[in-house]
């Protein structure tokens, strides 16, 4: 069994297919096994019956399913991929920032809402990209999302930034895709500063195309990701990054991108390897 784990939080919702869809794919290119959790929210709720009833009919059985069904949709999505599924009592936040303590990467699905096509990533998703113990992955749910041609990557000299730019390029260099690291500079920041100084050092990015914009942060990473298959971002920066835990620029590409955004939470910086 591989020790390697990508893990997929999952509803039984039609526009989480996707997630498992990119989880799987993922998990297929890192060698790594792949775990689909079901939080099993209704077991936190007192006096709620959870067999057969008139009030809530076999409960339980409707979450193996949905585990059941997620299963074999992310085998048919990679044929061979080691796939577990589990139903784990708690509400999705708790359950999947415990499975992000052991976890390579986490990948949830958003939603389409509205007559204006808004993107909602639900309060749990975006407490999770705050605070979970590893990367972050928060997937579209429309096909388009994920016919992109490159990998787009956030940088503004923060520590998250320089493990966003590890991942985004490893990530690139895997699927074979080009690489764009944006780094957004403030009006009055000087206009000889090169803050991508450090990273032509990296050994990834003697190809990647680097690029220096002033102006502001979220419309500026939303205009140079609009060809991306995978925007990355830290969950909080400095400078043009600056925010609170998870930065006011990372909620908006959370938001708004019309990717999948991968964001890397301050834990998971500070984790052990």
């Amino acid at each position: 069994m591989s020790t390697k784990k990508v893990v997929a939080g999952i509803d039984g919702r039609p526009d989480s297919d996707n997630a498992i869809r990119w989880a799987a794919a993922e998990a297929a290119a890192r060698g790594a096994a792949l775990h689909l959790v079901h939080a099993f929210v209704w077991a936190e709720f007192r006096g709620v019956p959870l067999g057969s009833s008139d009030m809530a009919p076999g409960l339980r059985a409707q979450a193996a399913q949905i585990v059941a069904d997620a299963v074999e949709l992310a085998r048919k999505f990679e044929p061979g991929l080691e796939v577990v599924g589990e139903r784990v009592d708690g509400f999705p936040a708790a359950v999947l920032l415990t499975e992000s303590r052991h976890a390579d990467l986490i990948v949830i699905g958003s939603r389409v809402t509205g007559r204006l096509l808004r993107l909602i990533v639900s309060s749990a998703g975006t407490e999770l990209a705050a605070r979970a113990h590893c990367p972050v992955v928060v997937v579209r749910p429309t096909d388009d999302a994920l016919a992109g041609s490159r990998v787009v990557i956030a940088y503004d000299g923060s520590r998250a930034a320089d493990v966003a730019v590890d991942f985004g390029l490893d990530y690139a260099r895997r699927r074979g895709l080009p690489a764009r690291i944006v780094a957004v500079l403030e009006a009055d920041e000087d206009d000889d500063h090169e803050l991508l100084a450090g990273v032509r050092q990296h050994a990834l990015a003697a190809d990647t195309e680097l690029v220096e914009v002033t102006g502001h942060p979220s419309e500026l990473l939303l205009e140079w990701s609009a060809d991306a298959e995978l925007l990355v971002v830290g969950s909080r920066g400095r400078g043009g990054f600056r925010g609170l835990v998870l930065g006011s620029v990372s909620q908006t590409m959370l938001h708004q991108a019309p990717c999948p955004v991968a964001v890397i939470p301050h834990a998971a910086i500070e984790r052990p390897a």
